[in-house]
């Protein structure tokens, strides 16, 4: 099974993103920040990681930044997953290393998509 790295502070959110990560039939590992996040990605090996930018502590600029001069972690697919929707906000997380972002909120359909386009692989039996 597929895996998906969800790094987000809010429990209720990040809840969320697992849930419709399952429902797409991923397996989903939760992180609560970024420090998390960048360990279990190097553990863990996901194809994919959902990356909350505005965390306490260790931001998603800064794990992406980690995760990005590992070469275990590197061609991981990262889609910024934040709230932030300023042009140049957006731009720091493509130049912090993240491949994409979806800014909050965002509909199922529209993160489905934006999940279709790293893990082409999905099933289409999936609505």
């Amino acid at each position: 099974m597929k895996k998906v790295l969800v790094v987000e502070d809010h429990p209720d959110m990040r809840e969320l993103l697992i849930w419709q990560m399952e429902l797409m039939g991923f397996a989903a590992i939760p992180a609560k920040h970024g420090s998390e996040g960048v360990e279990k990605a190097l553990r863990e090996k996901p194809q994919l990681i959902l990356m909350d930018i505005m965390m306490p502590g260790m931001d998603g600029w800064k794990a992406t930044r980690i995760l990005r001069s590992n070469p275990d972690t590197q061609s991981i697919p990262i889609v910024a997953a934040t709230a932030l929707f300023r042009e140049s906000d957006l731009k720091s997380c493509i130049e912090a290393g993240c491949n994409d972002y979806i800014v909050k909120p965002f509909t199922f359909q529209e993160l489905r998509e934006k999940v279709q386009e790293y893990i082409p692989t999905l099933g289409d039996s999936i609505h």
